[in-house]
Protein backbone atom coordinates (compact mmCIF):
# COMPACT_ATOMS: atom_id res chain seq x y z
CA UNK A 1 0.00 0.00 0.00
CA UNK A 2 1.25 3.48 -0.90
CA UNK A 3 0.08 7.01 -0.11
CA UNK A 4 -1.24 8.71 -3.25
CA UNK A 5 -2.57 12.02 -1.98
CA UNK A 6 -2.91 14.25 1.09
CA UNK A 7 -5.64 16.90 1.09
CA UNK A 8 -6.72 19.45 3.68
CA UNK A 9 -10.40 20.31 4.17
CA UNK A 10 -11.03 23.52 6.11
CA UNK A 11 -14.68 23.45 7.14
CA UNK A 12 -16.73 26.35 8.47
CA UNK A 13 -18.84 25.09 11.36
CA UNK A 14 -21.07 28.13 11.84
CA UNK A 15 -18.98 29.88 14.48
CA UNK A 16 -15.46 28.63 13.80
CA UNK A 17 -13.41 26.63 11.33
CA UNK A 18 -12.41 22.98 11.64
CA UNK A 19 -9.45 21.58 9.72
CA UNK A 20 -9.61 17.97 8.54
CA UNK A 21 -6.95 16.12 6.54
CA UNK A 22 -7.57 13.10 4.31
CA UNK A 23 -4.78 10.70 3.31
CA UNK A 24 -5.53 8.50 0.27
CA UNK A 25 -3.86 5.24 -0.75
CA UNK A 26 -3.54 3.20 -3.93
CA UNK A 27 -5.77 0.49 -2.43
CA UNK A 28 -8.74 2.83 -2.07
CA UNK A 29 -8.49 3.02 1.72
CA UNK A 30 -8.46 6.54 3.10
CA UNK A 31 -7.79 7.93 6.55
CA UNK A 32 -8.99 11.16 8.10
CA UNK A 33 -7.38 13.31 10.79
CA UNK A 34 -7.98 16.69 12.39
CA UNK A 35 -5.59 19.55 13.19
CA UNK A 36 -5.64 21.91 16.15
CA UNK A 37 -4.41 25.52 16.52
CA UNK A 38 -7.84 27.06 15.99
CA UNK A 39 -7.73 30.39 14.18
CA UNK A 40 -4.53 29.60 12.28
CA UNK A 41 -5.84 27.00 9.85
CA UNK A 42 -4.22 28.54 6.78
CA UNK A 43 -0.80 28.27 8.39
CA UNK A 44 -1.37 24.59 9.19
CA UNK A 45 -2.54 24.01 5.62
CA UNK A 46 0.73 25.53 4.40
CA UNK A 47 2.64 23.05 6.56
CA UNK A 48 0.65 20.19 5.07
CA UNK A 49 1.62 21.32 1.58
CA UNK A 50 5.27 21.21 2.64
CA UNK A 51 4.80 17.68 3.98
CA UNK A 52 2.87 16.37 0.97
CA UNK A 53 5.91 15.55 -1.24
CA UNK A 54 7.46 13.66 1.68
CA UNK A 55 4.35 11.51 2.03
CA UNK A 56 3.45 10.58 -1.56
CA UNK A 57 4.68 7.06 -2.26
CA UNK A 58 5.29 6.16 1.40
CA UNK A 59 3.87 3.05 3.03
CA UNK A 60 1.16 4.41 5.37
CA UNK A 61 1.77 1.52 7.77
CA UNK A 62 5.18 2.94 8.70
CA UNK A 63 3.62 5.42 11.10
CA UNK A 64 6.57 5.93 13.44
CA UNK A 65 9.04 6.39 10.57
CA UNK A 66 6.75 8.94 8.93
CA UNK A 67 6.32 10.76 12.25
CA UNK A 68 10.08 11.02 12.76
CA UNK A 69 10.60 12.21 9.19
CA UNK A 70 7.99 14.96 9.47
CA UNK A 71 9.01 16.09 12.96
CA UNK A 72 12.76 16.14 12.34
CA UNK A 73 13.04 16.37 8.56
CA UNK A 74 13.04 20.15 8.38
CA UNK A 75 16.09 20.34 10.71
CA UNK A 76 14.21 22.72 13.04
CA UNK A 77 12.09 20.59 15.41
CA UNK A 78 8.40 20.84 14.62
CA UNK A 79 6.31 22.92 17.01
CA UNK A 80 2.71 24.21 17.14
CA UNK A 81 1.83 24.81 13.47
CA UNK A 82 3.99 21.98 12.16
CA UNK A 83 3.02 19.60 14.96
CA UNK A 84 -0.67 20.32 14.34
CA UNK A 85 -0.17 19.30 10.70
CA UNK A 86 1.73 16.19 11.81
CA UNK A 87 -1.08 15.39 14.24
CA UNK A 88 -3.74 15.37 11.54
CA UNK A 89 -1.62 13.21 9.25
CA UNK A 90 -0.70 10.82 12.04
CA UNK A 91 -4.34 10.33 13.09
CA UNK A 92 -5.24 9.64 9.46
CA UNK A 93 -2.49 7.00 9.21
CA UNK A 94 -3.81 5.17 12.27
CA UNK A 95 -7.27 5.30 10.68
CA UNK A 96 -5.87 3.71 7.52
CA UNK A 97 -4.06 0.96 9.43
CA UNK A 98 -7.17 0.08 11.41
CA UNK A 99 -9.30 -0.05 8.25
CA UNK A 100 -6.70 -2.14 6.41
CA UNK A 101 -6.62 -4.69 9.24
CA UNK A 102 -10.36 -4.52 9.89
CA UNK A 103 -10.06 -3.48 13.56
CA UNK A 104 -10.65 -0.33 15.63
CA UNK A 105 -7.55 1.70 16.39
CA UNK A 106 -7.72 0.78 20.07
CA UNK A 107 -6.94 -2.82 19.10
CA UNK A 108 -3.67 -1.60 17.58
CA UNK A 109 -2.84 0.13 20.86
CA UNK A 110 -3.10 -3.01 22.96
CA UNK A 111 -6.86 -3.46 23.14
CA UNK A 112 -9.52 -2.03 25.41
CA UNK A 113 -8.89 -1.44 29.09
CA UNK A 114 -12.43 -0.04 29.52
CA UNK A 115 -15.75 -0.31 27.71
CA UNK A 116 -16.60 3.38 27.75
CA UNK A 117 -15.01 6.76 28.51
CA UNK A 118 -16.54 9.34 30.84
CA UNK A 119 -16.71 12.87 29.40
CA UNK A 120 -17.37 16.42 30.51
CA UNK A 121 -19.38 18.99 28.53
CA UNK A 122 -18.93 22.72 28.13
CA UNK A 123 -21.44 24.57 30.28
CA UNK A 124 -22.51 28.13 29.70
CA UNK A 125 -19.78 30.05 31.46
CA UNK A 126 -17.07 32.66 30.88
CA UNK A 127 -19.56 35.34 31.95
CA UNK A 128 -20.00 37.18 35.24
CA UNK A 129 -23.54 35.90 35.89
CA UNK A 130 -24.15 33.03 38.30
CA UNK A 131 -27.75 31.90 37.72
CA UNK A 132 -27.38 31.06 33.97
CA UNK A 133 -24.31 28.98 34.80
CA UNK A 134 -26.16 27.09 37.53
CA UNK A 135 -29.08 26.46 35.15
CA UNK A 136 -26.70 25.10 32.53
CA UNK A 137 -25.05 22.77 35.05
CA UNK A 138 -28.44 21.46 36.18
CA UNK A 139 -29.44 20.90 32.56
CA UNK A 140 -26.38 18.79 31.76
CA UNK A 141 -26.81 16.86 35.01
CA UNK A 142 -30.37 16.06 33.98
CA UNK A 143 -29.11 14.89 30.56
CA UNK A 144 -26.84 12.36 32.24
CA UNK A 145 -23.43 14.04 32.23
CA UNK A 146 -21.33 13.21 35.31
CA UNK A 147 -19.27 16.42 35.12
CA UNK A 148 -19.78 20.14 34.72
CA UNK A 149 -17.20 22.53 33.35
CA UNK A 150 -16.92 26.27 32.84
CA UNK A 151 -14.18 28.87 32.66
CA UNK A 152 -12.83 31.96 34.37
CA UNK A 153 -15.53 34.63 33.97
CA UNK A 154 -15.06 37.79 31.96
CA UNK A 155 -17.12 40.95 31.54
CA UNK A 156 -17.57 41.03 27.77
CA UNK A 157 -14.12 41.84 26.33
CA UNK A 158 -12.80 42.84 29.77
CA UNK A 159 -10.96 40.42 32.04
CA UNK A 160 -9.86 41.99 35.29
CA UNK A 161 -8.26 39.26 37.44
CA UNK A 162 -9.57 40.35 40.86
CA UNK A 163 -13.14 40.71 39.62
CA UNK A 164 -12.89 37.42 37.74
CA UNK A 165 -11.61 35.49 40.76
CA UNK A 166 -14.21 36.94 43.13
CA UNK A 167 -16.99 35.98 40.71
CA UNK A 168 -15.51 32.52 40.11
CA UNK A 169 -15.46 31.81 43.86
CA UNK A 170 -19.16 32.65 44.07
CA UNK A 171 -19.87 30.50 41.01
CA UNK A 172 -18.04 27.52 42.49
CA UNK A 173 -20.08 27.52 45.67
CA UNK A 174 -23.38 28.11 43.85
CA UNK A 175 -22.72 25.26 41.41
CA UNK A 176 -21.62 22.81 44.10
CA UNK A 177 -24.73 23.55 46.15
CA UNK A 178 -26.96 23.13 43.10
CA UNK A 179 -25.55 19.93 41.56
CA UNK A 180 -24.68 18.11 44.80
CA UNK A 181 -21.65 16.06 45.68
CA UNK A 182 -21.99 13.36 43.02
CA UNK A 183 -21.22 15.67 40.08
CA UNK A 184 -17.57 16.48 39.37
CA UNK A 185 -16.48 20.08 38.71
CA UNK A 186 -13.81 21.02 36.16
CA UNK A 187 -12.77 24.66 35.95
CA UNK A 188 -10.68 26.21 33.19
CA UNK A 189 -8.58 29.27 34.04
CA UNK A 190 -7.39 29.16 30.40
CA UNK A 191 -3.94 30.59 31.28
CA UNK A 192 -5.59 33.89 32.25
CA UNK A 193 -4.09 34.40 35.72
CA UNK A 194 -0.67 35.04 37.18
CA UNK A 195 0.62 33.17 40.21
CA UNK A 196 -0.84 35.30 43.06
CA UNK A 197 -4.37 35.31 41.65
CA UNK A 198 -4.21 31.65 40.62
CA UNK A 199 -3.13 30.67 44.12
CA UNK A 200 -5.88 32.79 45.67
CA UNK A 201 -8.51 31.12 43.50
CA UNK A 202 -7.24 27.60 44.15
CA UNK A 203 -7.23 28.08 47.90
CA UNK A 204 -10.67 29.68 48.05
CA UNK A 205 -12.40 26.84 46.15
CA UNK A 206 -10.71 23.89 47.86
CA UNK A 207 -13.81 23.24 49.97
CA UNK A 208 -15.90 22.69 46.81
CA UNK A 209 -13.71 19.71 45.87
CA UNK A 210 -13.04 20.44 42.17
CA UNK A 211 -12.00 17.53 40.00
CA UNK A 212 -9.26 19.81 38.68
CA UNK A 213 -8.32 23.41 38.01
CA UNK A 214 -7.11 23.64 34.43
CA UNK A 215 -4.28 25.83 33.13
CA UNK A 216 -4.07 28.02 36.24
CA UNK A 217 -0.93 29.65 34.83
CA UNK A 218 0.44 30.58 31.43
CA UNK A 219 2.30 27.76 29.70
CA UNK A 220 5.42 29.52 28.44
CA UNK A 221 7.28 28.92 31.71
CA UNK A 222 6.21 25.59 33.22
CA UNK A 223 8.73 26.14 36.01
CA UNK A 224 6.15 28.42 37.68
CA UNK A 225 4.15 25.33 38.64
CA UNK A 226 6.83 24.42 41.18
CA UNK A 227 5.70 27.43 43.22
CA UNK A 228 1.96 26.85 42.81
CA UNK A 229 1.87 23.08 43.32
CA UNK A 230 2.98 22.87 46.99
CA UNK A 231 0.77 25.79 48.03
CA UNK A 232 -2.64 24.36 47.07
CA UNK A 233 -4.40 21.04 47.54
CA UNK A 234 -6.67 21.19 44.48
CA UNK A 235 -5.78 18.87 41.59
CA UNK A 236 -4.10 20.72 38.71
CA UNK A 237 -4.36 20.06 34.97
CA UNK A 238 -2.19 21.52 32.21
CA UNK A 239 -0.64 20.83 28.83
CA UNK A 240 -3.16 21.68 26.12
CA UNK A 241 -0.78 24.16 24.46
CA UNK A 242 2.17 21.77 24.41
CA UNK A 243 3.28 20.38 21.07
CA UNK A 244 5.54 17.47 22.03
CA UNK A 245 6.57 15.12 24.83
CA UNK A 246 9.57 17.32 25.50
CA UNK A 247 7.33 20.21 26.56
CA UNK A 248 5.49 17.91 28.98
CA UNK A 249 8.74 16.61 30.48
CA UNK A 250 9.15 18.92 33.44
CA UNK A 251 5.51 18.94 34.57
CA UNK A 252 5.48 15.14 34.50
CA UNK A 253 8.85 14.39 36.03
CA UNK A 254 8.44 16.95 38.81
CA UNK A 255 4.84 15.77 39.37
CA UNK A 256 3.48 19.31 39.30
CA UNK A 257 0.21 18.27 37.64
CA UNK A 258 -2.40 15.62 38.39
CA UNK A 259 -3.96 15.54 34.91
CA UNK A 260 -2.21 15.84 31.54
CA UNK A 261 -4.22 17.90 29.06
CA UNK A 262 -2.81 16.24 25.94
CA UNK A 263 -4.24 17.62 22.69
CA UNK A 264 -3.94 14.85 20.09
CA UNK A 265 -4.42 17.41 17.32
CA UNK A 266 -1.48 19.56 18.43
CA UNK A 267 0.95 17.30 20.25
CA UNK A 268 1.75 15.05 17.28
CA UNK A 269 -1.24 12.75 16.98
CA UNK A 270 -1.87 9.34 18.50
CA UNK A 271 1.78 8.35 18.11
CA UNK A 272 3.12 11.09 20.38
CA UNK A 273 0.14 11.09 22.75
CA UNK A 274 0.65 7.39 23.42
CA UNK A 275 4.25 8.03 24.50
CA UNK A 276 3.25 10.86 26.83
CA UNK A 277 0.50 8.71 28.33
CA UNK A 278 2.99 6.00 29.23
CA UNK A 279 5.31 8.55 30.76
CA UNK A 280 2.41 9.92 32.82
CA UNK A 281 1.57 6.43 34.05
CA UNK A 282 4.99 6.13 35.71
CA UNK A 283 4.12 9.22 37.79
CA UNK A 284 0.46 8.31 38.46
CA UNK A 285 -0.76 11.23 36.35
CA UNK A 286 -4.05 10.67 34.54
CA UNK A 287 -5.05 11.90 31.11
CA UNK A 288 -7.74 14.51 30.63
CA UNK A 289 -7.36 14.94 26.89
CA UNK A 290 -7.99 18.38 25.45
CA UNK A 291 -10.73 18.05 22.84
CA UNK A 292 -12.42 21.35 21.93
CA UNK A 293 -12.47 20.47 18.23
CA UNK A 294 -14.66 18.41 15.91
CA UNK A 295 -15.88 14.82 15.62
CA UNK A 296 -12.64 13.45 14.16
CA UNK A 297 -10.71 14.68 17.18
CA UNK A 298 -13.36 13.18 19.46
CA UNK A 299 -13.03 9.81 17.74
CA UNK A 300 -9.22 9.84 17.99
CA UNK A 301 -9.32 10.79 21.68
CA UNK A 302 -11.81 8.02 22.34
CA UNK A 303 -9.60 5.39 20.70
CA UNK A 304 -6.60 6.46 22.80
CA UNK A 305 -8.59 6.58 26.03
CA UNK A 306 -10.10 3.14 25.49
CA UNK A 307 -6.61 1.62 25.35
CA UNK A 308 -4.88 3.70 28.04
CA UNK A 309 -5.08 2.66 31.71
CA UNK A 310 -4.43 6.06 33.29
CA UNK A 311 -7.42 8.05 32.04
CA UNK A 312 -9.47 10.48 34.11
CA UNK A 313 -11.93 12.11 31.75
CA UNK A 314 -12.30 13.23 28.13
CA UNK A 315 -13.32 16.74 27.17
CA UNK A 316 -16.42 16.57 24.97
CA UNK A 317 -17.93 20.06 24.44
CA UNK A 318 -21.19 18.70 23.10
CA UNK A 319 -22.84 15.37 22.41
CA UNK A 320 -21.58 13.65 19.24
CA UNK A 321 -24.01 13.74 16.38
CA UNK A 322 -25.04 17.34 17.04
CA UNK A 323 -22.49 19.14 14.85
CA UNK A 324 -21.10 18.67 11.32
CA UNK A 325 -23.36 15.66 10.82
CA UNK A 326 -23.24 16.01 7.04
CA UNK A 327 -19.44 16.18 6.96
CA UNK A 328 -18.95 13.36 9.49
CA UNK A 329 -22.18 11.34 9.17
CA UNK A 330 -20.93 8.51 11.41
CA UNK A 331 -19.71 9.76 14.80
CA UNK A 332 -18.96 8.20 18.21
CA UNK A 333 -21.93 7.17 20.34
CA UNK A 334 -22.72 8.94 23.63
CA UNK A 335 -24.80 7.43 26.42
CA UNK A 336 -25.44 8.73 29.92
CA UNK A 337 -22.27 10.80 30.14
CA UNK A 338 -19.96 8.30 28.42
CA UNK A 339 -18.60 7.72 24.91
CA UNK A 340 -19.03 4.08 23.96
CA UNK A 341 -16.39 1.85 22.38
CA UNK A 342 -16.93 1.65 18.60
CA UNK A 343 -16.70 -1.62 16.69
CA UNK A 344 -16.16 -0.17 13.21
CA UNK A 345 -12.55 -0.35 11.92
CA UNK A 346 -10.11 2.54 12.12
CA UNK A 347 -11.43 5.57 13.97
CA UNK A 348 -14.95 4.26 13.55
CA UNK A 349 -16.23 7.29 11.65
CA UNK A 350 -16.94 8.35 8.06
CA UNK A 351 -15.95 11.57 6.28
CA UNK A 352 -17.92 13.11 3.38
CA UNK A 353 -15.60 15.21 1.23
CA UNK A 354 -18.34 16.77 -0.87
CA UNK A 355 -20.16 17.89 2.24
CA UNK A 356 -16.92 19.35 3.57
CA UNK A 357 -16.50 21.40 0.39
CA UNK A 358 -19.99 22.84 0.89
CA UNK A 359 -18.77 24.58 4.06
CA UNK A 360 -15.72 26.54 2.86
CA UNK A 361 -13.25 28.26 5.14
CA UNK A 362 -14.19 31.68 6.51
CA UNK A 363 -11.56 34.03 7.89
CA UNK A 364 -12.19 34.53 11.58
CA UNK A 365 -10.19 35.45 14.67
CA UNK A 366 -10.30 34.13 18.21
CA UNK A 367 -11.65 36.47 20.90
CA UNK A 368 -9.23 39.02 22.33
CA UNK A 369 -9.47 40.26 25.91
CA UNK A 370 -8.08 43.34 27.63
CA UNK A 371 -7.68 44.66 31.14
CA UNK A 372 -9.52 47.75 32.39
CA UNK A 373 -6.42 49.81 31.63
CA UNK A 374 -6.54 48.71 27.97
CA UNK A 375 -3.61 46.26 28.11
CA UNK A 376 -3.84 42.90 26.37
CA UNK A 377 -4.51 39.78 28.41
CA UNK A 378 -4.93 36.11 27.55
CA UNK A 379 -8.23 34.81 26.24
Amino acid sequence: MKITNVEAYPVWGGHRNFLFVVVDTDEGIYGVGEAGITGRELAVMGAIEHFKPLLIGQNPANIEHIWQTLFRGGFFPAQRILSAAISAIDIALWDIKGKALGVPVYELLGGKVREKVVCYPHNRGHAMEIEPLVESCLETKEEGWKFVRWGLPQDGPILEPRQAVLTAIKQFHAVREAVGDEIEICFDVHTRLDLPDALWLCREVEDTRPYFIEDPLRSENPDSFKTLRPRTHVPLAAGEQFSSKWEFRQLIEEEWIDYARIDLCIVGGITEARKIAGWCETHYIKLAVHNPLGPVSSAACLQLNLATPNVGVQEQPRKPGTTLTDVVPVQPEWEDGYLLAPTRPGLGIEFDREAARRHPFQMTELPHLRRLDGSFTNW
